[in-house]
């Protein structure tokens, strides 16, 4: 009977294997966050794109760069797949913002469950004292992650 319980019960986590697991989990995060700033950096091109190609005569001829091809037509070609594809970026920045904030979520549930916090090394739970008081600490400090097991 001990042995079936044994088998039920999880392997606890070391602190390494803990910090390495929230390191993935970062890096997934910061990775999702770059994501987003490259869709949104392609979104505003489209708008100005847009913006500018509204204002001109639609039998103009104009050109797209379409994954590394520059494709000739005229205004009123471009401008409807234009519209499309800028549609299609801001479907595309709503869902990755949607992962980006499941997995903000997931890592608070990992924090929580593994009792992480992030703070700076040496730091108590008491206030701050005044930055005049130690100018040097502050600009020598670095964040450190603790594990309380």
């Amino acid at each position: 009977m001990a042995s079936e319980s044994s088998k039920k019960a999880p392997k606890a986590k070391t602190p390494e294997e803990i910090f390495a697991e929230f390191q993935t989990l970062r890096n997934e995060q910061r990775s999702l966050a770059n994501r987003i700033a490259e869709y949104e950096m392609d979104l505003k091109e489209h708008r100005t794109v847009i913006d500018t190609l509204k204002t001109v005569d639609e039998s103009r001829k104009c050109f797209r760069l379409i994954g590394g091809v520059l494709c000739e037509g005229t205004v009123q070609g471009v401008l409807p797949q234009l519209t499309d594809s800028k549609e299609q970026l801001e479907k595309l920045i709503g869902a990755v913002t949607e992962q980006l904030t499941k997995k903000g979520q997931e890592i608070n549930k990992f924090k929580e469950e593994n009792n992480i916090r992030i703070g700076q090394p040496g730091a108590s739970s008491a206030p701050p004292e005044d930055s005049e008081t130690k100018p040097d600490e502050s600009q020598q400090s670095r964040n450190v992650l603790v594990v309380n097991n």
